[in-house]
């Protein structure tokens, strides 16, 4: 087997879809987290694109988070089980990028009061409409997993979205029963719910 390491922060993060996918598959890694003032010294310049995570694979470098991603899915077969699902999951990781890059207009803004009033609107209007989309697709596909019939990367998508969502926006999910639900049971599987409970207790 090959011999696996993810370099991060010591937090979640853009890393955290990627551990999750080796939780599920069961395949032991390394996972080195460092600290942020190793980064720039240590280990930027290393890096293709000067940016973290990173993943070696018998010490070949993959970088971009979903590009490790997407790829450890294939190798331990979770992307799905033909070229539509694999589409599929694509779309549904797709759509979290899109309701990402929309959050940025929060992140970017400096006056608390403008910034309130911009987290109040996502929460009401922009959040409630794409978590809208993502469990319209959920009950179409009988409400099992969001892609297919068995576990894929989008599912853990969910579950890792579940996460960051939550830091600026407490139980994402409360208002979608069927996205709540498939939260629950991907993180009650043995080997996920074994990576929650031991990973390292960070704020994101």
């Amino acid at each position: 087997m090959p011999t696996y390491k993810i370099t991060y922060f010591n937090f979640r993060g853009r890393a955290e879809l990627a551990r999750l996918i080796f939780a599920a598959a069961g395949v032991p890694y390394e996972d080195l987290r460092i600290e942020m003032s190793r980064w720039p010294v240590e280990y930027k310049d290393q890096c293709p694109f000067g940016q973290l995570p990173l993943l070696e694979v018998d010490g070949k470098v993959l970088a971009q988070s979903k590009t490790i991603a997407r790829y450890l899915a294939r190798e331990f077969n979770l992307a799905g089980k033909d070229s539509r699902e694999q589409a599929l999951a694509d779309m549904i990781l797709d759509h979290y990028a899109d309701i990402m890059n929309e959050m940025k207009v929060i992140w970017l803004e400096s006056d608390a009061e403008k910034k309130a009033t911009l987290v109040e609107k996502f929460k009401t209007e922009t959040l409630s409409k794409h978590l809208g989309y993502l469990e319209t697709i959920l009950r179409q596909n009988g409400g099992g997993f969001i892609v297919g019939d068995s576990l894929t990367w989008a599912d853990l998508m969910v579950v890792d979205s579940n996460d960051w969502l939550g830091v600026m926006f407490p139980n994402p999910y409360d208002n979608f029963p069927l996205l709540a639900g498939l939260v629950k049971r991907v993180r009650e599987m043995p080997q996920v719910a074994e990576w929650i409970a031991k990973r390292p207790d960070t704020p994101r």
